[in-house]
C-alpha cells in the first residue's frame, strides 16, 4: 500500500513537473531574446552585407613616380665605380626612366548619379584613379575634391545605368557596444565584410577637426576608405586608420564620424573645396589652475591667448576672455568649439558669450573663411634664445626686461613689452609648466607688464585677493598661450 501511494504521489507530480518545465524554458528562451534584443545581436550578418555591398567599391589608382638619377646610395659621388652601377641601374629599368606605382584602396557610391567617397590618402597624386564595382564592372573616376584635414575625397564616375548607393546615418546616435559592420578591400584581397562593435567614441589622433570612432571590426590597409555601417545600413564612419605595432589589425581601428564626413561631402560636390568658418582667434583648454587665476567657479571654454586682425577683433573679442558658449552652443573645450566654429557657413552673424574679468557679455560676430586666413597667413620666424644673463628673479624665472636687441634676437615683433625669460630653475612649477628660455612674459593678471616691477606688482595684488595662482601670457616665438602658476605664501 505504502508502494502504491509513492506511485500515485510520483503519477500526480508529473503534470506539475511538466509545467515548472515549459514555464522555466519559456523564461530562459525570452530571456535570451530579451538579451539579444538589447544587445542588437543579429543572427547573421549576410542580409544586411548582400543589401549594402553593391554600393561598396575597390580603388586602384596609378601614379607615375620620377625614375632616379644616379646610382645614389650605392657608392660615392665621382667614385670610379659610378658609371658600372649606373649602366647597371639601366639595364634593369631602374635609371632615369619614369615607373609607375599602384596603390589600393576602398570607397562607397552616395549617389545613383555615381558620386563616391573614398579617403583622400587613397588618391592623393594619383594620375588615375579606377573604380571596380562589386558587380564585376570597373569605371574610370574624376576627382571632385578633397579635404586633408579630414582625409575625406569625393570621387565621380559616368555610368549608363543607375548606380546602387548608401546613405549617411547619424554618428552621434551610435553609443560604445552598439554592432558595426566595416566593408572594403583588405590587403588588396577584394570584397570583405568584418564585424564588431564600437568601443568608443569621439577619439582624436593628430587632426584639428578629427572625431573618430573606433571599432574592434578588422580593418587592414586597403580598408582605408571603405564605409563603417550600423545595423540599418547606414554609413556612421569612414574607416581611416588602424593603431597596430605590425600593420595588421589588431583590433584598434578608427572611422571618421559620419557627422563630419557629410559636411565635408556637401561642400566638396558643391564647391569643389572646402569653406569653413573662421573665428579669428587662438585658444586654449581651461585648466583647473586657470580657472582659479580667472575666477571662474568651473573649468570649461576656450580661454582666447591671441585676436589677430580678422573677425573676432573687429567684434571687440580680447585675449583672456573665455568663450562659453558659441552660436547658442555651450562651449565645453577647444576642440569642441573649432569644430563647431568649423561646420558653420561662412558670412553667418552669430552671438558668443564670453566671460571677462568675472562676468558675462555677448558679442556678435561674422564669421570669416578659414580657408582664406590660412591662406594670407605668413610664418613667423624661429625663436632664438637670448644668452645675456639677468639680475632678477620671480616665480623661478630669471627675467629681464624685452629691449630692441632682445625683440629682434627672439622675433618679437617692434614695439612689442614684456619680460624675456632668460633661464628657468628646473625644479621650479614655471620649468613643470613648460616655460623656457626664450619665452616672453607680456601679461601678468591680465594686465600688461613691462618690469619685473610690473610682475611683483602683479603678484602681490593677486595675493591681496586671495588667489592662489597667477596668470601669465607667455609668447613663443609669436604664439601665444597662457599658463598659470602657484603663488607660494610669503
Amino acid at each position: 500500500m505504502k508502494h502504491q501511494s509513492l506511485a500515485l504521489t510520483q503519477d500526480r507530480s508529473t503534470p506539475l513537473r511538466a509545467f515548472w518545465l515549459a514555464s522555466l524554458s519559456m523564461v530562459l528562451i525570452l530571456s535570451q531574446a530579451l538579451m539579444a534584443q538589447s544587445r542588437g545581436a543579429p543572427e547573421s550578418f549576410a542580409d544586411l552585407a548582400e543589401q549594402i555591398s553593391p554600393a561598396v567599391v575597390n580603388i586602384t589608382t596609378q601614379t607615375v613616380v620620377a625614375g632616379r638619377t644616379g646610382p645614389q646610395g650605392i657608392v660615392p659621388e665621382g667614385s670610379p665605380f659610378e658609371d658600372f652601377f649606373r649602366e647597371f641601374q639601366d639595364r634593369g629599368g631602374n635609371g632615369d626612366t619614369p615607373r609607375r606605382s599602384s596603390a589600393l584602396g576602398s570607397g562607397f557610391v552616395i549617389s545613383e548619379d555615381g558620386f563616391i567617397v573614398t579617403n583622400n590618402h587613397v588618391i592623393e597624386g594619383a594620375d588615375e584613379i579606377m573604380i571596380e564595382f562589386f558587380e564585376g564592372f570597373e569605371l574610370p573616376a574624376e576627382l571632385v575634391g578633397r579635404d586633408p584635414n579630414t582625409d575625406i575625397a569625393v570621387l565621380k564616375v559616368e555610368s549608363d545605368e543607375p548606380l546602387k548607393f548608401v546613405s549617411f546615418g547619424d554618428s552621434d546616435t551610435g553609443r560604445v557596444g552598439d554592432w558595426v559592420m566595416a566593408m572594403g578591400n583588405p590587403l588588396g584581397q577584394g570584397f570583405s565584410v568584418s564585424a564588431g562593435i564600437i568601443s568608443a567614441r569621439n577619439r582624436a589622433l593628430s587632426g584639428t577637426y578629427d572625431d573618430y570612432i573606433q571599432t574592434d571590426a578588422a580593418i587592414n590597409r586597403g580598408n582605408s576608405g571603405g564605409p563603417l555601417f550600423n545595423m540599418d545600413g547606414e554609413v556612421i564612419g569612414v574607416n581611416t586608420a588602424i593603431l597596430s605595432p605590425n600593420g595588421g589589425s589588431i583590433g584598434i581601428g578608427f572611422s571618421m564620424a559620419s557627422n563630419v564626413v557629410t559636411k565635408v561631402v556637401d561642400q566638396l560636390r558643391e564647391f569643389g573645396e572646402t569653406r569653413r568658418g573662421w573665428l579669428g582667434v587662438r585658444i586654449q583648454d581651461v585648466t583647473d589652475e586657470l580657472a582659479e587665476a580667472l575666477g571662474m567657479n568651473e573649468a570649461r571654454g576656450a580661454l582666447v591667448s591671441d585676436v589677430p586682425e580678422g573677425p573676432s577683433k573687429e567684434a571687440g573679442i580680447e585675449a583672456g576672455d573665455v568663450i562659453l558658449s558659441f552660436d547658442g552652443t555651450q562651449v565645453d573645450d577647444t576642440r569642441q568649439l573649432v569644430r563647431i566654429v568649423a561646420n558653420t557657413p561662412v558670412g553667418k552673424t552669430v552671438r558668443v558669450v564670453v566671460n571677462r574679468g568675472g562676468e558675462s557679455q555677448t558679442l556678435k560676430v561674422k564669421l570669416g573663411r578659414r580657408e582664406e586666413a590660412e591662406g594670407a597667413a605668413t610664418p613667423t620666424a624661429e625663436a632664438e634664445q637670448p644668452v645675456a644673463p639677468s639680475k632678477m628673479d620671480a616665480l623661478g624665472l630669471t627675467l629681464k626686461p624685452l629691449d630692441d636687441a632682445l625683440r629682434e634676437e627672439l622675433g618679437m615683433a617692434e614695439g612689442t613689452e614684456g619680460l624675456a625669460v632668460v633661464a628657468v630653475d628646473e625644479t621650479s612649477e614655471a620649468h613643470e609648466k613648460g616655460l623656457r628660455p626664450g619665452d616672453v612674459i607680456t601679461e601678468a593678471g591680465q594686465s600688461p607688464i613691462k618690469t619685473v616691477e610690473d610682475l611683483e606688482a602683479r603678484v602681490d595684488e593677486a595675493r591681496d585677493e586671495g588667489r592662489k595662482s597667477l596668470l601669465l601670457l607667455v609668447r613663443r616665438g609669436g604664439d601665444p598661450r597662457f599658463v598659470a602658476l602657484g603663488l607660494a605664501d610669503e
